[in-house]
């Protein structure tokens, strides 16, 4: 525990000799330029007691809208779905809440049994063959799967994806891609809504060749809308790159798994299963693969065996030690656990089931559906994408003024949408809308009536 210690006056001087500086100053005087520095002493508050500053904090944090406080229709990666509360229950409980890596398995029978289960529950879920024990996010796992597939792909250097793909997930690989000899071809979808067909799928199939390391696809996409997963496999096989698939574990309560429809690496971002909204996060990256690839999974594999009087245990397999010791040569970056994280999801999995996971997808398409028909009914609004989606659509304010929308639904306790100028500047007259199982024909019903009040004020 000594990395949570004080620095000594004695540690800073070591320090300071041993790399040949005299003060703290010099060394901040050598890297910070002398224009961005500040030239005033800061305006810090005299300390509180404890009473008043739990009373200030809360006051702070009573300014956050959040899905506890307004009406959720928030998407774009991360969802205000159910949790039951023996999610909470189970995962608070302190062999759990507190345990680090299971790298002694006499004393982590329990941590490693529950990785097993969900690493189990995933494979069920995805139709692939194995799973590893979770990473930090989608988007770090979809990275990680690009490795994977460049690691397998020999020579290849290519990875063609879709800006249907979520656009922070493709600024993580981006940064990754900087360091390494390898390009990332993003196609354009029809993002602006002219087809009733699949976004991407025809633009994705005609990038890919004998370069190409893997295809990277998102469905549903960004926009909520499906694409044609079993083509772009036929044609990332026949020219022998991999294809991974970004999926919504929600779902898999409908729609074909990963596994079924030619995928060969599956990525998700697990927040949707059991684990609530939390400002960025943590959050949990599900990643699944073919058998054949078992030995380039990164992370964590938790294996079921017996022990020497014959009784059932479980053992970290393969990936004991994710870092291996072997400095750039790593097969990961990973360095953490998010047991707790996966725990959670199959906690959830495990109370909804093959069932529940499925009511759960339909409540979610069908609300979607009944919200897209309600705010078609706003002359100011229009739904831009005409096929079929899933759970989120894009709605396009023909007025141009989205801000304003977002905060008259935000004036009457309504997280209405998420603004997609940011991300896609083509866009910015346009906002993506999520629905979950939790949202309420009432509650569609009051985004519909703010709205209309926000016309009517025009």
């Amino acid at each position: 525990m000594t990395g949570y210690l004080f620095h000594t006056d004695e540690d800073r001087r070591q320090m300071l000799a041993a790399i040949g500086a005299d003060s703290i100053d010099e060394i901040i005087d050598a890297q910070v330029p002398a224009d961005v520095r500040l030239d005033r002493p800061l305006r810090i508050a005299d300390g509180l007691d404890e009473m008043s500053l739990e009373a200030m904090m809360r006051q702070l944090a009573a300014k956050n809208a959040s899905a506890a406080s307004h009406l959720c229709f928030l998407g774009g990666g991360a969802y205000d779905h159910f949790i039951p509360a023996a999610v909470d229950e189970i995962a608070s409980r302190g062999e759990y809440y507190t345990s680090y890596t299971p790298y002694q398995a006499e004393v982590s029978q329990g941590n490693l049994q529950v990785m097993f289960e969900y690493e189990t529950l995933v494979t069920q879920l995805t139709g692939l063959g194995v799973s590893n024990a979770s990473l930090y996010d989608g988007g770090s796992a979809m990275v990680e799967a690009v490795l994977m597939a460049f690691a397998a792909g020999g020579k290849r250097h290519k990875v063609v994806t879709s800006d249907a793909v979520h656009p922070e997930y493709r600024q993580t690989l981006d940064t990754y891609l900087e360091s390494i000899s390898a390009e990332a071809v993003v196609v354009s979808s029809d993002a602006a809504g002219s087809s009733a067909d699949s976004a991407t799928s025809a633009g994705v199939i005609e990038q890919i060749d004998d370069s190409t390391a893997c295809v990277v696809i998102q469905h549903p996409n960004f926009f909520g809308r499906l694409e044609d997963v079993e083509a772009i496999a036929e044609a990332a096989h026949r020219a022998g790159a991999l294809l991974i698939q970004i999926f919504d574990p929600v779902s898999l309560g409908l729609l074909k798994r990963p596994g079924d429809l030619g995928v060969d690496i599956a990525v998700a971002e697990g927040q949707c299963l059991g684990n609530p909204l939390n400002f960025g996060g943590p959050y949990l990256g599900i990643m699944a693969c073919r058998e054949v690839l078992i030995r380039r999974l990164p992370g964590r594999i938790a294996g079921q065996t017996t022990d020497r009087r014959g009784n059932r245990c479980w053992v970290l397999t393969l990936q004991t030690r994710e870092q291996h010791i072997r400095r750039d040569k790593a097969t990961s970056n990973i360095c953490s656990n998010q047991t707790l994280l996966a725990l959670r999801a199959t906690v959830h999995l495990s109370l909804l089931g093959p069932q529940g996971l499925r009511e759960t997808a339909e409540h979610c398409v069908r609300k979607a559906a009944y919200a897209r028909d309600r705010l078609a009914t706003n002359p100011r609004l229009r739904i831009a994408h005409p096929g079929p989606v899933f759970k989120e659509f894009v709605v396009r304010d023909i007025e141009g003024d989205v801000a304003e929308l977002m905060q008259s639904g935000l004036d009457q306790g309504i997280l209405a949408g998420v603004p997609l100028g940011p991300w896609y500047p083509e866009l910015d007259d346009c906002f993506l809308v999520a629905v979950t199982e939790k949202r309420t024909r009432e509650e569609i019903d009051r985004l519909t009536a703010a709205f209309a009040a926000s016309l009517a004020a025009v």
